[in-house]
């Protein structure tokens, strides 16, 4: 009888075991392997989400299916296709696009409260506009040009990793990126009225 692993978050076991083999614990039945899983990729497939389509109700329903779908017999997946992490994220780019396919609309940035200290009124209000412009211009941005700054500026992505992610070669990624840049630079300007 195989020896069943506690998956405990902060288990040493369940954070050395590889995402292939939390994998077939989980597929297995192994609830404790698909709770490591959960807790290990999460946070970045959420963020990816969210950034991409400014709801927080469409970024946790897309990411609770990306995990219900890893369980799925008919998700191929393997360590040849590189990591996990990828791998879910490029699951989020398809499931998006089905979203957005389905609701044919331009989602909108929900009101995200500030942490952090409390500065005066009038400065809090400004910034908070500024990052209400900038997170609606961003959504703006054509898919390309969004994941690639949702990738490279939001969560911080190396540029050839996020070629790998979104399955294009690196020259591309950087011409998009300054491109994505450009644009967000050129909005923000207009919005503000400043001259080009």
């Amino acid at each position: 009888m195989a020896k069943v692993i506690l998956m405990k978050p902060g288990n040493p076991e369940a954070e050395i075991a590889t995402d292939h083999h939390l994998l077939a614990l989980a597929r297995r039945g192994n609830e404790d392997a698909f709770v490591a899983l959960f807790h290990r990729h999460q946070a970045p497939v959420f963020r990816y989400v969210i950034h991409m389509c400014g709801s927080r109700e469409v970024a946790e329903e897309v990411t609770q299916d990306i995990f219900l779908a890893l369980l799925s017999k008919n998700t191929s997946y393997s360590d040849s296709l590189g990591d996990l992490q990828g791998f879910l994220i490029g699951m989020a780019r398809n499931q998006l696009r089905k979203h957005f396919r389905r609701s044919k609309r331009t989602s909108s940035w929900e009101k995200v409260p500030e942490i952090g200290t409390r500065p005066q009124l009038f400065e809090k209000i400004s910034r908070e506009q500024e990052l209400a412009a900038l997170k609606v211009a961003i959504l703006r941005l054509p898919s390309r040009y969004r994941e690639v700054i949702v990738l490279c500026e939001l969560q911080g992505m190396d540029l050839a990793r996020a070629s790998e992610q979104l399955g294009c070669a690196l020259g591309t990624v950087k011409s998009r990126l300054n491109r994505a840049r450009t644009i967000l630079r050129a909005r923000l300007r207009d919005r503000e009225g400043c001259p080009a």
